[in-house]
């Protein structure tokens, strides 16, 4: 449990621990009197909280494959304020809806891009495949797994995010092939991928160091 607030880049206050849990476990109650196997992934920040990284979070992200599921989430929703009706968002190619649980946006899409590759955190089966469940109130909720969320904050440039992933990660472990699987999907900077290297070195990872793994597995 998070027992302080984190201020984001902008300084506005960020969501603590509880927050997420509580909002979380109302929208995903509504959501099971509706669909009661609602198929989806939490992703961005929240997923990172909830994983336990103390980092600064805005909202709550929730993926689904399909436009149907949004519109399911918007109906189970209907009763709570919403700040972003189901509606196509050809720009980010996401079918998209956003509500106020409990003072918390929660919002639900899509992403409808294509991609072979399973290293990515929003596209293609990236999210479907690479996940961890955690317990949140009633419910055991699929989140994204941290390795694809820190390549995500690392393209942003967000430091505020990563670095709190890389001090994670340092002291519990990660999976370092799926993390350089997924740099270089993304195609992270050599830069990038040095600095995630020596911050991760002295982790520990599946039979080796990680700075061995992750060199073993880079491009060259």
């Amino acid at each position: 449990m998070i027992d302080k607030l984190i201020t984001m880049g902008g300084g506005e206050p960020s969501l603590q621990l509880a927050d997420v849990t509580t909002a979380l476990t109302t929208a995903l109650t509504a959501l099971k009197a509706v669909d009661p196997s609602p198929a989806y992934r939490v992703v961005g920040t929240s997923a990172a909280l909830l994983q336990g990284v103390h980092l600064p979070v805005g909202d709550i992200d929730l993926l689904v494959a399909q436009r149907e599921n949004v519109d399911t989430f918007a109906a189970a929703l209907s009763s709570f304020p919403c700040l972003h009706a189901a509606s196509w968002l050809p720009e980010a190619s996401q079918y998209y809806v956003n509500y106020d649980v409990d003072g918390v946006d929660v919002g639900m899409s899509t992403v409808e891009k294509q991609a072979d590759s399973d290293g990515m955190e929003c596209v293609g089966r990236g999210p479907w495949r690479h996940y961890v469940l955690v317990e949140c109130g009633s419910h055991r909720i699929p989140v994204v797994r941290l390795e694809l969320r820190l390549v995500t904050e690392l393209l942003r440039d967000r430091p505020d995010r990563y670095e709190p992933l890389l001090d994670h990660m340092s002291v519990h472990g990660f999976d370092a092939e799926l993390l350089q699987q997924a740099m270089n999907v993304r195609r992270l900077s050599a830069e990038r991928q040095r600095l995630v290297q020596d911050r991760l070195a002295h982790s520990s990872s599946s039979g080796t160091s990680a700075e061995q793994a992750l060199r073993d597995r880079s491009p060259g």
